[in-house]
C-alpha cells in the first residue's frame, strides 16, 4: 500500500491538489503518431490501411484522428501504460531496426507528453509496403480526382 502511494506521488499526474486522468484514446493517438514519425512505417495492416484510406475520403467520417491511432491498443493505468502497435514496414528496411526505433519513439513521446511511465511496447509487423508503388497509386488517385472535378464543373456549366 505504501509502495502504491509513493508511486502515485512520483507521478506528475497525481498531485496533492488532485489527479489527472489520461484517456486511452489520447495515449493511443500519441503512440500512433510517434510510430509514424519513424521513416518507413505505416500503421495497421494492409486491410486496416485500405479501409482507413477509404473512410478518410468520405465526408463526415474521414479524419477525426482515427488514422493516427489505427493499429494501436493501450492499457492505461494511473501512473503507467503498456502499448501494442501493429504496423507495416517499407520493403528494404531492417524490421528489427525499425521496430526498435518505433519502440524508442513511442516511449519517449508518451512519457514526455503524457507523463505516464511506459512499461512495454509490443510491436507486431504484419506486412511490408513498396513506397514507389504508393507514390504511383497516389498520383493516379490525384489524376482521377482532377478528372472528376473537371467533369462536374463542365456538367454545372451545361446546366
Amino acid at each position: 500500500m505504501s509502495e502504491q502511494r509513493s508511486q502515485q506521488q512520483d507521478s506528475p499526474l497525481q498531485t496533492e491538489r488532485g489527479g489527472t486522468k489520461i484517456e486511452d484514446s489520447v495515449v493511443s493517438k500519441i503512440a500512433g503518431i510517434a510510430a509514424q514519425e519513424v521513416d518507413g512505417v505505416r500503421m495497421g495492416g494492409g486491410t486496416s490501411q485500405a479501409i482507413g484510406g477509404i473512410l478518410s475520403n468520405v465526408p463526415g467520417i474521414g479524419g477525426g484522428g482515427q488514422s493516427e491511432s489505427r493499429g494501436v491498443s493501450v492499457e492505461v493505468g494511473e501512473v503507467e501504460t503498456a502499448v501494442d502497435a501493429t504496423l507495416t514496414v517499407a520493403y528494404g528496411k531492417s524490421i528489427p531496426q525499425v521496430a526498435e526505433a518505433v519502440r524508442r519513439n513511442i516511449i519517449n513521446r508518451v512519457e514526455s507528453l503524457v507523463g505516464l511511465r511506459v512499461t512495454e511496447v509490443n510491436i507486431s509487423v504484419n506486412d511490408v509496403f513498396f513506397p514507389e508503388q504508393e507514390q504511383q497509386q497516389q498520383r493516379q488517385r490525384e489524376i482521377e480526382q482532377q478528372q472528376q472535378q473537371r467533369q462536374s464543373e463542365q456538367e454545372q456549366r451545361v446546366r
